[in-house]
């Protein structure tokens, strides 16, 4: 009976480590509780954080290849967007389709004043790898994605939410 309690014993350890480490890998990789100081920011930094608090960016995407090249409509809602690290940025999103807020970290710099997410073949839990350049300015933004085989152009304008986005 010894050797079975050991066993068993060893098994459960083994189950908690495992979940200790996947609990803090995923903590790392959405950046959960490590938000910068807000008196960290640059200015650019800060105004980039207000302007897209409770917003929804409302526009258009293209498919490339494909045998038809029209513009298809595209929404994401914006509940606030957070540094998190060196040139690493939490969206607290909801995408189009789904009715829960999900935090989405991606790497993005500044070009001057202008916003820029740079992502090259990077993974996003639940929705696979992309490779996007998507730049912010003003009321307005536009880029190019990647997904696998299938990519295009994006645009459209940031737009106010008239309540706020949970």
């Amino acid at each position: 009976m010894t050797v079975v309690r050991r066993i068993l014993v060893a098994g459960v350890a083994i189950v908690l480590a495992l979940l200790i480490f996947a609990g803090g890998w995923l903590a790392g990789r959405l950046a959960i509780g490590s938000v910068a100081r807000p008196a960290s920011l640059t200015e650019v930094e800060r105004q980039f954080v207000e302007r897209m608090r409770d917003v929804a960016m409302v526009g258009t995407f293209t498919v490339a290849g494909g045998s038809s090249r029209e513009r298809r409509p595209d929404r994401y809602e914006i509940a606030s967007v957070e540094k998190v690290g060196d040139n690493l940025w939490r969206f607290n999103a909801k995408i189009e389709g789904r009715s829960f807020v999900a935090p989405i970290v991606v790497p993005m710099q500044f070009a001057g004043d202008t916003p820029v997410i740079m992502m090259t073949d990077t993974s996003l839990p639940g929705v696979g790898a992309f490779t996007v350049r998507v730049l912010f300015y003003g009321d307005r933004y536009a880029g190019t994605w990647q997904h696998g085989d299938v990519g295009g152009l994006m645009s459209g304008v940031i737009e106010k939410s008239a309540a706020p986005i949970r």
